[in-house]
């Protein structure tokens, strides 16, 4: 038997039914938003993401699946959604048409890594791009949008917040960073000793227990903001009490890229075991330019739907639609053309083989309709149908122009 690769999952029945119903909420949300769906390819070049993510970071380093396509080209599939639509942003020379450009996405992403709960190597993400808003408002849009999405699915969250500063107070910040982390630099971990040199404001996100300890007393970003960031971030936080969302200020949730600045937000969750991260987004205002567009200020955030799927609360299902068969074979040519005009305007589930009545019930139940609607010689004759609403258990004959 062919299995399906390690970490490439099927999602089927059940999950299947999640899945569409988170992506049709989320979709719904972002459109109130203002929001329009874009779609980019799953396969870019490797230079994008290693300009975007990072050479140092783990995705370029371990996780892409990277290769040389038959064009000679360095390709891969892309391991997160932001790069392409700045991409795509650029490449429809937006930034050069200015205006407002809001854009949301749901698709596969891949990463080589350990597979485990919550974590996939192939796995599928919701996210959202905003262009050409500089305002600090849009950057709290951003936040009351994730939380619109978790609150209409039921999921529990804490949000966390913090302040990256800028190309002002940014660099000061490091240096008196990489100043207090070489002071212990034989106490923390492998990682973190690389991250001094290349992305040292990542020795703050370190999950190593020790790490952390030794960074408690660390200088923090947020007492270090000018007074344009300062300003800011005391703004968001004032539309999000103003619009009763709940935050915590966490000053080790960082971005380890040069055109990430100003906010940075993450909404957690207790109820996922270690991959607490739920969604995640801020301010990369220096991307677009970074990748060869005209300077843009960008804002955004990414949902992974595989971590979200357990928590989803479904509404309650409701019965709909039709089950429609023949009790004998000279009917079943009519039901099969009245099933076709009938999926004009209804979802209509029908069995090709003939039946008795009560076997007919049976399937109609099982298919979880509303209605069962059942010709047999004597419909045929009269050209009727009959019809029982499994709700209400009324049944009726009717003629079959009425139905």
């Amino acid at each position: 038997m062919i299995a399906s690769l390690r970490g490439m999952n099927d999602i089927l029945s059940e999950d299947y039914e999640r899945f569409t119903y988170f992506i049709e909420t989320s979709s719904e949300i972002a459109k109130r938003y203002g929001f329009h769906f874009i779609e980019t390819p799953l396969l870019e070049e490797t230079a994008l993401f290693k300009r975007s993510v990072g050479e140092s970071s783990d995705i370029v380093g371990k996780e892409m699946y990277q290769f040389i396509d038959k064009g000679e080209n360095d390709v891969c599939l892309r391991p997160e959604g932001t790069a392409g639509v700045v991409r795509a942003f650029i490449q429809k020379k937006l930034d050069r048409a200015g205006g407002i450009h809001r854009f949301f996405y749901h698709g596969a992403m891949f990463r080589y890594e350990r597979p485990q709960k919550g974590r996939l190597r192939q796995f599928h993400q919701f996210g959202v791009e905003s262009f050409g808003v500089e305002s600090v408002y849009e950057d709290a849009a951003m936040i009351m949008m994730v939380s619109d999405i978790l609150n209409k699915l039921g999921i529990g969250y804490r949000l966390q917040l913090n302040s990256l500063g800028c190309n002002e107070c940014m660099p000061s910040y490091k240096d008196s960073l990489v100043d207090y982390v070489r002071k212990c630099q034989d106490g923390i971990c492998i990682d973190c000793q690389r991250r001094v040199d290349t992305n040292p404001i990542r020795v703050l996100d370190c999950k190593n227990g020790s790490c952390q300890e030794l960074y408690v007393e660390a200088p923090k970003i947020t007492q270090n903001l000018c007074a344009s960031c300062n300003s800011d971030f005391s703004q968001l936080q004032k539309i999000l009490d103003d619009n009763s969302i709940k935050y915590e200020i966490d000053s080790s949730l960082v971005r380890g890229l040069d055109y990430y600045s100003k906010t940075a937000f993450e909404f957690v969750s207790d109820d996922i075991g270690s991959q607490s991260a739920i969604a995640g987004g801020g301010r990369y205002d220096r991307l677009v330019e970074f990748l060869g567009g005209r300077p843009t200020p960008a804002v955004g955030f990414a949902m992974g739907i595989e971590r979200l799927m357990e928590l989803i609360k479904m509404p309650e299902s409701t019965k709909e639609g039709y089950y429609i068969g023949a009790m004998d074979d000279e009917a079943l040519s009519s039901v099969i053309k009245i099933a076709h005009q009938k999926r004009k305007t209804h979802a209509v589930v029908m069995d090709y083989k003939t039946k008795n009545l009560k076997n007919h019930l049976k399937a109609a139940d099982k298919a979880n309709v509303k209605y069962c609607a059942v010709i047999g010689s004597d419909e045929m004759k009269n050209k009727t149908i009959w019809v029982k609403n499994l709700e209400d258990k009324s049944e009726n004959t009717i003629p079959i122009a009425e139905f």
